[in-house]
């Protein structure tokens, strides 16, 4: 069996296709008035990302930008994925009269829905 020198630790088997967001990791709660919803966006600028609500769904979209701004920087390795993503949660009401507000502090994308 051969390998080349780095194909032992840099595997590129399971990496996305490049038309696939990615999804971002979320964490739902039930409050007293509503929902928290909690996405886990670390290096995304809050201008680059967009919410929304529909039926009974939650969308977070967006994209994480490379920001690198090094000149003569080539890449060796890279595992953060750099490209649009898109997240849905479904919870198990209506939110046609919902309101939704935002924020964002460390990574983490808050959306706080109001029923």
């Amino acid at each position: 069996m051969s390998h080349n020198r780095f194909g032992l630790f840099f595997s590129t088997a399971a990496e996305p296709a490049q038309d696939t967001p990615w999804r971002p990791r979320a964490d739902v709660y039930r409050t007293r008035d509503g929902w928290l919803l909690k996405f886990e966006l670390a290096g995304v600028a809050l201008d680059d990302v967009a919410v929304s609500a529909q039926g009974s769904a939650v969308t977070v979209s967006g994209v994480r930008r490379d920001r690198t701004v090094e000149e003569s920087c080539w890449h060796y390795s890279m595992e953060i994925s750099y490209s649009r993503f898109e997240r849905t949660v479904h919870l198990p009401c209506s939110l046609d009269s919902a309101r939704l507000s935002v924020d964002y502090e460390n990574g983490i994308l808050w959306v706080r829905v109001h029923l």
